[in-house]
């Protein structure tokens, strides 16, 4: 069981994306590449079986495995999160007991979604998965689930074992005033991939995104100039970042992502349908097209995905 403390699990986190195949099978060759391309690429940490990874389009046994894998893979050499919510407690607990025993770090959930269900009940789902594992718990506010009102948070952070929250939401004054008002201990994830940069201003201990995995560069130069007070450049680096982001969200961004990995020599495969994909190399030449486009008018420098398509 590790014995990390969450507040040692920081930096830049991207939320992996999972391999599958053409056929839409999970692919465990993909996935051993991909959690060896970032790890190569000096990410601190990966969180695994999230929105970003699809997981509300994978069965259960599936979740798990790709937990075994990348855990296996990565062999302790930086923190792992597992990504466990579900909208039943059963199915979140029996998650998480798994996470456990294959040696994941850590443990994040969204809050049951779909139903509203009540503050008390989404309380009570936090405190009955934390009691049912050792390991740190990550709540995650973000809008497809429903966001936590400040008092809501509160009240999670008092439940033991809750120990940070992951926040994908634009209010970042409220990043300092859970540091603040909570604890300066409670550890804080910016979720929002473009405002990395404000979300570490306002004093997030790390960030967890999509994007980390197409361009994690950009984000550790964000990340580490902030930290060397040179805002003029972390700003830059945003923008780099943002003008990606914004290109992406209107052609498929989790696909373009997977494509993108593939053009450093990291093919991260294919979407689960209902999403798009890229799949013949027309459609692939059209978004290189696209992207080196975006690269030349934009002024785009440094972004690895982007150089190796540019010849």
């Amino acid at each position: 069981m590790s014995t990390l403390r969450l507040k040692e699990i920081t930096g830049v986190i991207p939320a992996m994306v999972t391999a599958f195949d053409e056929n839409e099978v999970l692919d465990e060759s993909r996935i051993r590449a991909n959690a060896a391309f970032l790890l190569k690429r000096n990410v601190d940490g990966l969180y695994l079986a999230g929105s970003t990874g699809e997981a509300f389009l994978m069965s259960t046994d599936e979740r798990k495995r790709t937990v075994e894998i990348v855990v296996d893979e990565i062999a302790g050499r930086i923190p792992i999160i597992a990504h466990i919510g579900a909208i039943g407690t059963r199915l979140s607990v029996d998650l998480a007991e798994h996470a456990q025993q294959t040696g994941v770090d850590a443990i994040s959930s969204v809050p049951p979604f779909y139903w509203k269900f009540s503050e008390d009940q989404i309380f009570n789902y936090y405190k009955d998965l934390t009691e049912a594992v050792d390991l740190p718990m990550i709540a995650y506010n973000l809008p497809l689930a429903g966001l936590f009102g400040f008092d809501l948070i509160k009240r999670l952070a008092s439940i033991k074992g809750v120990e940070g929250i992951k926040y994908t939401a634009p209010t970042h004054f409220e990043i300092m005033r859970i540091k603040e008002e909570i604890s300066k201990d409670f550890v804080v994830y910016s979720g929002a991939d473009e405002m990395a940069m404000s979300g570490l201003c306002f004093g997030a201990d790390g960030i967890i995104g999509s994007f980390y995995n197409l361009m994690p560069e950009i984000f550790i130069g964000i990340k580490d100039a902030v930290a060397q007070g040179d805002l003029p450049k972390a700003k830059s680096l945003q923008e780099t970042a943002n003008a990606i982001i914004f290109f992406a969200l209107s052609r498929n961004p989790t696909a373009m992502i997977k494509r993108g990995m593939a053009w450093q020599g990291s093919d991260a495969g294919y979407c689960r349908k209902p999403f798009d994909n890229f799949y013949s190399q027309q459609d692939e030449e059209s978004l290189k097209a696209e992207c080196r486009q975006l690269m030349q008018e934009r002024n785009l420098e440094g972004v690895v995905f982007l150089d190796a398509i540019s010849s």
